[in-house]
């Protein structure tokens, strides 16, 4: 089956959530909030999709970026029923390419998604530092 790849900045809630569902992601998002995935896709850099023959979507790669310095990828997504098929893949490279080579391209990943990422030429940084929550005391 053909997978037709394009930048979609005005892909629709509606799909973004129905992809997450079907590719697990949806365990790690806030697909009940529709105002919340919204905002997500409205400040998005770079929205790039994978289609089927039939126009359905099976997989997003959301990112944000300057396009020069870094792009941080906050979303893959593929459904599961077309995963093993190099999708997240050529999303992850499609993503590399509009952000451009100069950017650091990073992401987070999923725990259950941990050796997928190396396997796909990626390197784990040891250099990296977050917070979720309020902003601690110090």
């Amino acid at each position: 089956m053909t997978i037709a790849y394009a930048i979609e900045p005005g892909l629709s809630v509606e799909e973004f959530i129905d992809v997450l569902r079907r590719s697990t992601l949806a365990e790690r998002r806030p697909v009940d909030d529709r105002v919340r995935i919204a905002k997500m896709l409205n400040h998005a850099g770079l929205i790039v999709t994978a289609r089927d023959g039939l126009g359905s979507l099976v997989g997003v790669a959301r990112a944000v970026t300057d396009f020069s310095y870094c792009c941080y990828l906050s979303d893959l997504a593929v459904d599961q029923a077309f995963q093993g098929r190099g999708i997240g893949l050529a999303l992850m490279k499609r993503v590399r390419a509009e952000a451009g080579e100069q950017a650091m391209f990073l992401l987070l990943s999923a725990p259950g998604a941990m050796t997928y990422y190396p396997q796909a030429g990626l390197s784990p940084f040891d250099n990296c530092f977050g917070l979720r929550g309020p902003w601690p005391e110090t």
